[in-house]
C-alpha cells in the first residue's frame, strides 16, 4: 500500500530511507550514556571540592580520564544526532544547510575541546 501521491513523488518527498539507522545509533548511543554518565558523575563527585593539584592527579590515573573522555564523545555523538533530526524535522531550504552545518561545526569543536583537555590532563 503506497502513501505516496503523484505531487509527492513529483516533489521527491518521499522517504529518505535513513530513520531506522538514526533511530538505532540515538538508541545505542542512548544506552551508552547510562553507565557513562553514572560513572562520570561518580568520578567526578569523588573529587569535586578538591585542589587543583589532586584532581590533576586523579584524572591522570587511567579509569577516570577513559571514563570522561568515553562520555564527553559518546555525549557529543549523540547531540549532533539528535539537533540535527531536529534541524531536518523543523526547518527547511537554507536555513536548514545552515544550521545543520553550524551545528555540525559546533559539536566537532566542543567535541575536540573536551578530547585535548583530557588528553593534556591526562598526560
Amino acid at each position: 500500500m503506497a502513501f505516496m501521491t503523484d505531487r509527492k513523488r513529483a516533489a521527491g518527498l518521499g522517504s529518505a530511507k535513513t530513520g531506522t539507522e538514526h533511530h538505532w545509533h540515538m538508541t545505542v548511543t542512548s544506552v551508552a550514556l547510562v553507565p557513562l554518565v553514572v560513572l562520570f558523575i561518580f568520578t567526578f563527585g569523588a573529587i569535586l571540592g578538591s585542589p587543583y593539584e589532586e584532581v590533576i592527579a586523579y584524572y591522570q590515573r587511567p579509569v577516570p580520564a577513559t571514563i570522561a573522555l568515553l562520555t564527553m564523545l559518546v555525549g557529543f555523538n549523540h547531540f549532533a544526532n539528535g539537533v540535527r533530526a531536529t534541524i531536518e524535522d523543523y526547518t527547511g531550504g537554507m536555513t536548514r544547510k545552515a544550521l545543520i552545518i553550524g551545528m555540525t561545526c559546533l559539536s566537532y569543536t566542543a567535541a575536540a575541546f573536551a578530547i585535548f583537555a583530557i588528553v593534556r590532563i591526562a598526560l
